[in-house]
């Protein structure tokens, strides 16, 4: 039987490698310069109903050691003791906290050691909230993907990449990032002309002049967006469940793809993914299962108003093709038939009242790869499913065959934001119960189209947020920029689900009422 992460899941080590012992005072250090020094700053993320994960990077070899409270000024609190940051983890180091308060903002921070001289960082001090096991007070989460695209980094010369101060003001419980965490495939340069002659500069580091190809550029390409102030300011005080997709990697990726880019001297995406893999779980606060090393998908509870269930579209998928078999199999696979069952059994076994699902795709965007093949699920024709539809359709179907009630779809990807409503009134498939898809983005990255929709499942393009005439890669300056906002509301238990812009003005919401 699935369950939310326990406690053993959240150990980045072993559940008796982290002893919660009383506080006691650290030394004092006073010569900053012989300091071991946090430059990415600090995060947690893989918040729920088991536990949380806290994160850091060192910038030489240390202890890593984690204080929690729930007062702010620490007056009682706990000490765990960490892992070590070390070379062969590129001085990154997490670990997972369990048996926390639910329902209580909790404070933390952070205190590295040096090993060879003992000297101990300066404190670094975040907060989180953990889940409320009641259901007496709302739940609230926000979304949104894809950051540093089509040549877009952080700029300088407009504070950077201030949507995730935007997101953080919003005051969500936990922010969901759809994938595109990183664009390993997009080099930057100093100075880009966009849209009327404007100037887009970015700042640069060594790295991201180029397509990332080796373990040490990946992670580059994770400490580059750190460098941004917005980010890790959200990252202080807004727990982040991740999921990827492509650009981690390499653009439009797929299980065994050989690549035919002049830019890349290593052409084997399964290497280069395995390479993405290892810096992702570096540098995000999401824990490796010890019953599934490398695994992305899983449940975060949330109580018994929210479940969170993130998907990975990317690891298992088929050959990018006409996207027209007419079986579920390897060359129709979309999830996989692993994943699928997973999805499908954990969201029957869900009590929460409202299901969310994180996808780095959405359903029925239209997303062309070259020549009549399809990046995304949708092949462009009416009639019965076939290629990746085919696992849509049995998940579609299995939600209605178990009466799973209030089942949300968020995601990101297409670069814009938009409402989707899906009905089989209006499908050629008819096997389901009508349901909402949200999209919401990029972070910082240039705009794309709207999309046509497939028309299997009968989605309703409710909303887009758009021109239509929007040059494709439009750049951020252009300020179509965008995140969602859900909250469940603790009273109604119904869920308002609103779009917003870069500087967080709402676009758009609807407030969707929970069927018992």
């Amino acid at each position: 039987m699935t369950q939310p992460l326990s406690r053993r899941d959240f150990l980045t080590r072993s559940a008796s490698s982290a002893l919660i012992l009383p506080l006691s005072a650290p030394a004092i250090i006073t010569r900053d310069h012989r300091r071991p020094k946090l430059e990415q700053g600090i995060a947690t993320g893989d918040v729920s109903t088991s536990g949380a994960v806290v994160w850091s990077r060192a910038d030489r070899p240390c202890q890593m050691w984690v204080e929690w409270s729930t007062y702010r000024d620490f007056r009682t609190a706990h000490r765990v003791r960490g892992p070590l940051a070390l070379k062969k983890s590129d001085f990154t180091a997490k670990l997972g906290l369990g048996q926390l308060p639910p329902g209580q903002e909790l404070f933390y921070r952070i205190i590295f050691e040096d090993l060879k001289t003992h000297v101990l960082s300066e404190p670094k001090t975040g907060r989180f909230r953990t889940p409320d096991l009641t259901g007496l007070w709302p739940s609230r989460f926000a979304w949104s993907g894809d950051v540093g695209g089509q040549g877009y980094g952080i700029n300088p010369k407009i504070g950077g990449m201030t949507i995730f101060e935007a997101i953080r003001q919003s005051y969500p419980d936990v922010f969901l990032h759809c994938g595109d965490v990183i664009y390993a495939d997009a080099p930057l340069r100093a100075k880009k002309t966009v849209e009327s002659k404007k100037t887009w500069h970015n700042l640069l580091i060594p790295e991201k002049k180029k397509v990332a190809e080796t373990l040490s550029e990946f992670r580059a390409n994770f400490r580059y967006n750190l460098i941004d102030h917005n980010l890790r300011q959200m990252n202080e005080t807004l727990p982040t469940a991740f999921t990827w997709d492509d650009h981690e990697t390499k653009n439009n990726w797929w299980p065994g793809r050989r690549l035919s880019d002049a830019r890349y001297s290593e052409k084997s995406c399964d290497l280069l993914s395995a390479r993405a893999r290892a810096a992702f779980f570096e540098y995000c606060p999401l824990a490796h299962r010890a019953d599934a090393p490398g695994r992305i998908y899983r449940r975060l509870n949330q109580g018994p108003n929210l479940d969170i269930f993130m998907v990975d579209s990317r690891s298992y998928r088929g050959k990018n093709g006409p996207n027209r078999e007419e079986q579920i199999g390897p060359k129709s696979a979309f999830y996989g038939i692993e994943q699928l069952a997973w999805l499908c059994r954990s969201l029957a076994e869900s009590r929460s009242i409202w299901k969310v699902v994180v996808c780095p795709q959405p359903l029925s965007v239209l997303i062309n790869h070259r020549g009549g093949t399809f990046e995304g699920a949708g092949n462009g024709l009416a009639g019965r499913p076939r290629g990746r539809e085919l696992e849509i359709a049995e998940l579609l179907s299995f939600i209605k065959r178990n009466h799973i009630k209030n089942v949300v779809f968020v995601t990101a990807d297409v670069h814009y934001a938009a409402a989707h409503h899906y009905d089989p009134k209006r499908g050629s498939f008819k096997g389901f119960n009508p349901f909402w898809e949200f999209l919401a983005g990029p972070l910082n990255a240039g705009n794309f189209g709207p999309n046509p929709l497939d028309p299997t499942f009968g989605p309703k393009q409710v909303f887009q947020s758009i021109p239509n005439h929007l040059k494709p890669g439009t750049s951020p300056l252009s300020g179509h920029q965008f995140y969602g906002l859900g909250q469940v509301d603790s009273q109604t238990k119904r869920l308002t689900v609103s779009l917003h812009g870069q500087d967080g003005r709402e676009l758009w919401s609807t407030e969707l009422t929970a069927d018992s």
